[in-house]
């Protein structure tokens, strides 16, 4: 296909339909920069961002959690260092809560949230707790991530999920795009008790 065929179609990708159409032999998605709420991922200043950090205080009511995990690019292979990554999840009641004054994000998204920047090996880690469902259960406990690559727009990538509980059904995991890979997990249980969760992540291509 000729490029002025493919920039056509990239044009069509963005003025059409809820579920744009995806430049499949490129491997980019046209809907990427579709985000409600990627505007949280710039709250932090991206230069002093560690790649490590806690999200739940010691006192924080729940199952002490760790989600960690590698940054890859498309390739699947080259770490990919110095990219931003914006998590938030619900309490161990399943609600966004005690969210602080300061911009829309911060009340909407509640106070378990926090922002790291990966390592020279693509390396990320949060501590926390073990999010609940909804109070309505109408969703498996999730935690969401965004994305933050340099020079680029955020973009949201499939939820932290944990296989075999609530909600991780069959039907569920057949409607997932897998942005960034999958975000099914199985969680570990090291000495001290707490959960050990791993979800590696692939950048997306971009338009």
């Amino acid at each position: 296909m000729k490029r002025r065929e493919l920039l056509l179609l990239g044009g069509l990708a963005v003025a059409g339909c809820s579920r744009p159409l995806r430049a499949v032999n490129l491997g980019v998605r046209g809907d990427l920069y579709l985000c409600e709420g990627c505007e949280a991922v710039g709250e932090r200043n991206f230069a002093t961002l560690p790649s490590v950090v806690n999200i739940a205080p010691e006192s924080e009511p729940g199952e002490p959690l760790v989600l960690t995990g590698r940054v890859f690019h498309p390739d699947k292979q080259t770490a990919a260092a110095d990219v931003v990554i914006y998590a938030h999840h619900t309490d161990a009641n399943g609600v966004y809560s005690r969210g602080v004054p300061g911009t829309e994000w911060s009340m909407r998204h509640g106070r378990l949230r926090g922002w790291i920047k990966t390592d020279r090996e693509g390396r990320y880690t949060f501590r926390t707790i073990k999010p609940a469902p909804y109070p309505g259960r109408d969703l498996p406990a999730h935690i969401h991530l965004f994305i933050g690559e340099p020079g680029r727009p955020p973009y949201y990538i499939d939820d932290v999920v944990f296989a075999g509980e609530f909600g991780v059904t069959r039907e569920y995991l057949a409607r997932q795009e897998r942005r960034g890979g999958s975000g099914v997990v199985a969680p570990q249980r090291t000495d001290d008790g707490t959960l050990l969760v791993r979800r590696d992540i692939v950048l997306e291509r971009h338009p």
